[in-house]
């Protein structure tokens, strides 16, 4: 009878201790994660802070939200990893904490065990392309392959990441379709917008010119456009003409190019071969045009070849 009476009072106060225990732990590892994360957004903050934008009126606004991207990024990382380090906690303790209890009212684990690994194994089998996209998300993040507000190449989907989740990546195209991507079918990424892009301008011209003039006039537009106060954020090195890039039938392939932040290299190309076209007719250099000729023939006579531009 005393025995029985010690077992009603010992086993709920068992259960009550186990419970607390777990809960203190559960509170002590969230509270490391989140300090962790705390201890990862302070310097992402201290960053966006030193590269908000000032009331100068130099340069584009656009300029600086990319420069401050990176600390985005970084905050939006450790905010997902510390959340999933969070639930992993939480899960593994509550199914720690659920054996224990069982274990203290006397239901055998072993049987339940085993059923669960049976279990567990047929739901593996049956899930594995979305715990491949799990995984692969979480491997995105920590890896830091692509952001919110990356310009990226996921094979068929190219545009602009919307949003990153551990199961699916959205990307916004060209076009303003939004594309939902499983993270575990991207195999390859290309990433337009981390630390640096390049402006790339090739240019035709004609066999006749004169390729020291062309490099000149290509160097003192990539000059011009280095001192403008509206590029000269963009670019973050002295435009460099790197010389002749190919023979073509038609004519010479001059190559012009410039570092730029991410995601103005498009917006520096336009202007630089604007330029390029402006300085290359003030100096005389035709740019170069694929020519054909064209034979006209009747049945009674032939008529001298005609050249027509193609």
């Amino acid at each position: 009878m005393q025995e029985n009476t010690a077992d009603l009072v010992g086993i709920p106060l068992r259960i009550v201790l186990i419970i607390a225990v777990l809960v203190v732990i559960r509170w002590v590892a969230r509270r490391a994660i989140s300090r962790i994360v705390q201890h990862v957004l302070q310097p992402a903050a201290d960053d966006s802070a030193a590269q908000s934008p000032r009331s100068s009126g130099r340069g584009p606004l656009v300029l600086h939200r990319d420069r401050s991207r990176a600390p985005q990024r970084r905050e939006q990382r450790a905010r997902t990893i510390g959340a999933v380090l969070s639930s992993a906690v939480t899960i593994i303790l509550s199914l720690l904490g659920v054996a224990m209890v069982l274990d203290q009212v006397g239901i055998a684990l072993g049987p339940l065990l085993a059923s669960a690994g049976v279990v567990g194994l047929a739901i593996g089998f049956g899930a594995q392309s979305l715990v491949a996209d799990y995984l692969s998300g979480l491997l995105i993040m920590i890896e830091d392959q692509y952001g919110v507000g990356d310009s990226v190449d996921l094979g068929e989907a190219v545009g602009e990441v919307e949003h990153i989740g551990l199961r699916l990546t959205h990307v916004r195209d060209l076009n303003g379709g939004l594309w939902h991507i499983r993270n575990g079918e991207i195999l390859r990424v290309r990433n337009d917008s981390q630390d640096w892009a390049r402006a790339v301008l090739d240019v035709p011209v004609a066999y006749e010119a004169d390729l020291d003039v062309v490099h000149r006039v290509l160097e003192d537009t990539g000059k011009a456009l280095r001192q403008d106060q509206a590029f000269a954020d963009m670019l973050l090195e002295e435009p460099a003409v790197w010389g002749v890039q190919s023979l073509d039938a038609d004519g010479v392939v001059v190559r012009i190019a410039v570092k730029t932040v991410p995601l103005q290299q498009w917006a520096v190309t336009r202007e630089l071969r604007r330029r390029v076209k402006t300085a290359l007719d003030e100096a005389g250099i035709d740019i170069h045009f694929s020519q054909r000729t064209i034979r006209l023939r009747t049945d009674d006579t032939d008529h001298d070849p005609v050249p027509t531009r193609g």
